[in-house]
């Protein structure tokens, strides 16, 4: 962590004991789990005794992660989904409405992407992938499960980026506006949500050293939040 760093994002402390008495016997979904964020939250939720629901585009990494936890407090369970298709996203819903219930949802999985307007003119799929993978999907999936949330009086967790909450900017129109998207749809619903009795946050970031941020090489000079300070916040 260089010195700029350790100014912008001082130590962050969490009460294990407060924590252990909020998840315990839990069932926590998290979405994006096998990379960055998202596994850096399965790893530390493992250490509880919880239900942990895994889900990931890659299967070989989600059965990677299960056999890494196996001796894990946190009982694991996996599934396969790519959140830009939507009847890979209808089948989860089916099988997550056979779970007995879902008190905690991490929205996590995301795709960010920079490119310029003009070396997009050929390349629609990148705004279809953005958007379905960080906004529809999403939206799709919470919609088949909200039911299950709301019986359970549960929690929502949405991990956003700061950037949402700021002026748009150039080389990001696919991603801010996917993101922002998603933002405006989860606080759309917010009122709406509690009065279920159904809790409901989001978590804005800045930049996070992830794999997400590796392909913007300019990047890598830039002060940026660790998965580790990430996942105490959440």
């Amino acid at each position: 962590m260089s010195f700029l760093e350790t100014i912008l994002f001082p130590p962050k402390s969490v009460s294990v004991e407060k924590l252990k008495s909020n998840v315990t016997g839990k069932t926590v979904v998290i979405t994006g789990a096998t990379y960055g964020i998202g596994e850096g939250l399965v790893k530390f939720l493992s250490n509880f005794d919880c239900k942990l629901i895994l889900i990931a585009r890659t299967k070989e990494k989600l059965e990677d992660l299960k056999n890494e936890l196996s001796t894990h407090k946190a009982k694991v369970e996996i599934y396969n989904c790519d959140l830009r298709d939507e009847d890979s996203v209808q089948q989860l819903i089916q099988s997550l409405n056979k779970e007995a219930t879902i008190d905690i949802f991490v929205n996590n999985a995301g795709k960010s992407i920079r490119r310029s307007v003009w070396e997009s003119t050929d390349r629609f799929h990148d705004y279809q992938r953005t958007n379905s993978t960080n906004y529809l999907g999403s939206v799709q999936l919470l919609l088949g499960i909200l039911p299950m949330i709301k019986e359970s009086k549960g929690q929502l967790i949405n991990i956003s980026a700061l950037n949402v909450l700021m002026q748009p900017a150039p080389m990001w129109s696919a991603y801010q506006a996917s993101k922002t998207a998603f933002d405006q749809w989860f606080r759309s619903v917010e009122s709406e949500l509690r009065a279920e009795g159904i809790s409901i946050n989001t978590v804005y970031l800045p930049l996070v050293r992830t794999r997400m941020m590796a392909p913007t090489k300019h990047y890598e000079k830039y002060p940026a939040m660790s998965v580790e300070h990430v996942v105490k916040i959440v």
